[in-house]
């Protein structure tokens, strides 16, 4: 009979490492989605308020994009069959970046299979080894596996510190070769918003490219979502925007807005974009209607925002550290619940969850030691009666476990 992989020794470290996991008790198995992306939902057999989606204003089950998906479906099928410079190229894909373009007030896009592709396939495209990284460090992963990748030299910054980010600029401004500023427009763990207009302000002095990450800002800030360039009125200033299709938009994956020669040389050496396959067409169409409904259909932000501010003051009253102590203070959807040890942070989600809320724990290595929290995150489509209700379970909870008053 075959030997199986689990029985083999060569891989027994991992589970060693496993084991670690577990002792300190941050281990966790994947939660399952039975039914619809929604405000209330069934995950593991479980009837629950969902607080932890990115769903920020619940297009995923949205009746346009539904069917955009399924027409293109019926008109075209159910894969491109190939990257996108063999022949995977549809038409579909070509009207989603001019979709996009157009919205981000910029002379073009390309989209990427995934944002963590964009972000990690443009870093790496457009710089080398003689140049330098000016990051935030608290920017996304994608960021920083971007930056690797690229061989360039990376310095990083305090969190939102301009004056240091200065004095690294200061430190490389006579030596050879590129300068980039990259920042997360909202940052993904505390939902505070980067400082976008001082950083444009360093780049012009200082002659840097200007890059930002909207993942989380696009469909969220600015006119109709378009993200911190526009709630900032930077248009112009930045050279590089990075944003996602699957968060507000509601499907998959990323994109990068900029000049024409920013994106015919992605199309040309950015590696994710070479070498996977593109888009499902009912993906692309998906995405398309998305930004028809961004245009249309503004009162959905403004429902974010409402369920925001309200879930937020809640969440104060009753006692909880919401960020702004010893971490930044959340300006948007997302907003933490700072509990700081890890063990107690899973424990804290997972009775939460048997008690029919789901907002999901988040411990080292995702967020640094001592800052563990379950994240928050609101959306459009949450009714009042569905906040009020995971409210007063947060409060029994939080009471029992004594992680508040």
């Amino acid at each position: 009979m075959p030997t199986t992989t689990a029985s083999r020794p060569q891989l027994s470290y991992l589970t060693d490492q496993m084991n670690e996991l577990k002792a300190k008790g941050t281990h966790f198995n994947l939660r399952v989605l039975e039914d619809e992306q929604a405000p209330e939902c069934t995950i593991d057999g479980r009837h629950v308020i969902n607080i932890a989606s990115n769903n920020y204003l619940g297009l995923t089950t949205h009746p346009r994009l539904r069917e955009a998906a399924l027409e293109a479906t019926r008109r075209y099928g159910v894969g491109s069959g190939a990257v996108r410079t063999v022949a995977g190229t549809m038409k579909i894909h070509m009207q989603l970046e001019e979709k996009i373009a157009h919205f981000k007030n910029v002379e073009a896009c390309v989209v990427f299979q995934s944002g963590f592709t964009a972000n990690a396939g443009t870093v790496s495209a457009i710089l080398g080894k003689e140049d330098f990284i000016i990051s935030d460090e608290l920017n996304h992963a994608s960021i920083i596996d971007g930056a690797r990748l690229s061989r360039a030299k990376i310095k990083v910054f305090r969190h939102k510190d301009i004056a240091h980010a200065e004095e690294l600029l200061k430190e490389v401004q006579n030596e050879p070769g590129h300068k980039l500023i990259i920042t997360d427009g909202v940052f993904s763990m505390d939902g505070d918003i980067g400082p976008l207009p001082a950083l444009c302000d360093l780049a012009e002095k200082y002659g840097a490219i200007m890059m930002v990450d909207d993942a989380h800002a696009s469909g969220v800030l600015g006119r109709n979502g378009r993200g911190t360039v526009d709630h900032f009125n930077v248009h112009g200033r930045v050279d590089v925007q990075v944003g996602t299709l699957s968060k507000a938009i509601g499907a998959l994956g990323g994109y990068v807005c900029g000049s024409k020669d920013l994106i015919d040389f992605l199309y040309h050496r950015a590696r994710p974009f070479l070498f996977s396959t593109s888009h499902p067409p009912s993906v692309a169409a998906t995405c398309i209607a998305a930004f028809e409904v961004l245009e249309q259909e503004p009162e959905l932000i403004d429902k974010l925002w409402g369920n925001t501010r309200f879930f937020k003051k809640e969440l104060g009253l009753l006692g909880f550290n919401i960020g702004g102590k010893n971490t930044p203070a959340s300006e948007t959807p997302i907003t933490p619940i700072i509990i700081g040890d890890g063990k107690l942070t899973m424990d804290f989600s997972r009775e939460l969850f048997k008690e029919g809320v789901f907002c999901t724990g988040i411990a080292f290595p995702t967020v640094p030691e001592g800052k563990a929290r379950v994240r928050t995150i609101m959306s459009a489509t949450h009714t009042h009666d569905q906040l009020s209700r995971a409210l007063e379970v947060l409060k029994k909870v939080g009471r029992r476990m004594g992680i508040i008053g």
